[in-house]
């Protein structure tokens, strides 16, 4: 704790009220991560029994794409709450 405040002298404290924020947020965007990576799942899976290798790669890609568009939705969400 000591090493962080002498690496980032201007971060303050959370308080409890912080930490459920942000335990909060994580549960939200757990959530839309997982419904998204089951849909998709879904998705590929049809893809993939169809023979449709081209269709597959871009779903994988989605997934992808999509879990990365979110953990950082939800780091930016975080750092509001922690910058308050």
């Amino acid at each position: 704790m000591e090493r962080l405040q002498q690496e980032h002298p201007d971060t303050k404290p959370l308080t409890a009220e912080m930490k459920q924020r942000l335990a909060e947020i994580d549960e939200k965007f757990k959530a839309k991560i997982a419904e998204r990576e089951v849909f998709l799942s879904q998705q590929l899976s049809d893809a993939l029994s169809k023979g449709e290798m081209q269709e597959a790669d871009a779903i994988r890609k989605q997934i992808s794409s999509e879990k990365t568009r979110l953990e950082e939705e939800r780091e930016h969400q975080k750092d509001k709450v922690r910058n308050s």
